[in-house]
């Protein structure tokens, strides 16, 4: 059965930094793009940042570019997103998926096969 398992949420404070993972259990989403979205309460999922199968190319939120990084490693079958310079309104479960559709990996649309989230809280 398909499984991803994110971790590496937590409290931090404003201007801090986290380090998510998304670990794919059964090694399937090798050939696949893959994200992540959060959501915050009372809010929709939204995109956050996208990764090429190969690790190019890479997508980002405009809310979080130039401060977070999209990484995998095809070694540990996992998914990483670097955070830094955290900001309350950071504050949302994240989640991965696997984009099993072609089109925008924008699209939340696109994607299938979501891990159970990490919540994420950045205090000021």
């Amino acid at each position: 059965q398909v499984q991803l398992v994110e971790s590496g949420g937590g409290l931090v404070q404003a201007g801090g930094s986290l380090r998510l993972s998304c670990a794919d259990s059964t090694h399937t989403f090798k050939d696949y793009n893959m994200g992540w979205f959060r959501q915050a309460p009372g809010k929709e999922r939204e995109f956050v940042a996208a990764i090429g199968w190969s690790g190019r190319p890479s997508w980002y939120a405009d809310s979080v570019k130039g401060r977070f990084t999209i990484s995998r490693d095809h070694a540990k079958n996992t998914l990483y997103l670097q955070m830094n310079s955290l900001e309350p309104g950071d504050t949302a479960v994240y989640y991965c998926g696997v984009q099993t559709y072609s089109g925008s990996s924008y699209d939340i649309s696109r994607y299938e096969h979501w891990g159970q989230g990490t919540q994420v809280t950045v205090s000021s």
